[in-house]
């Protein structure tokens, strides 16, 4: 990315409830982290996240919140997917329990018609990332 390039923006989740209450977590400093599955990466044309990306969080009317850094990205079956790793990303109340229940829903949602339904040993991009500058 060239000094005059601005990072690539998006919202996270798939409906504009959830997409601005994320928006406001990582405002909060609350949401530290994201899990997108490699199957919906491919399936939208987008890249793996890698260490040291930037990216522009917007809420869902696309009003940018904050500018992040990714500071890792663990690939790991749905199965696999810690405590720690949910606490990170600070949805619901935290917990591995909440993080399963509304992630394979989101999965199911995304993945709907294409080759690739859910299952457990679906691939996630566990990322995590800080915020650089709040918009």
């Amino acid at each position: 990315m060239g000094s005059d390039e601005l990072p690539p923006s998006f919202y996270f989740c798939d409906n504009e409830a959830d997409a601005n209450v994320c928006a406001q977590l990582v405002r909060e400093g609350t949401k530290r982290a994201t899990a997108a599955s490699l199957a919906e990466l491919e399936l939208d044309s987008m890249p793996i996240p890698q260490k040291g990306d930037f990216a522009i969080v917007t809420n869902w009317a696309g009003e940018a919140v904050a500018i992040i850094q990714t500071t890792s990205v663990d690939l790991r079956p749905f199965k696999d997917v810690d405590e720690a790793f949910a606490a990170e990303e600070g949805e619901g109340d935290k917990s591995l329990q909440w993080w399963r229940e509304a992630h394979e829903a989101y999965y199911r949602r995304v993945l709907a018609g294409s080759d690739t339904p859910f299952n457990h040993d679906l691939m996630i991009a566990c990322e995590r990332f800080e915020v650089v500058r709040l918009a």
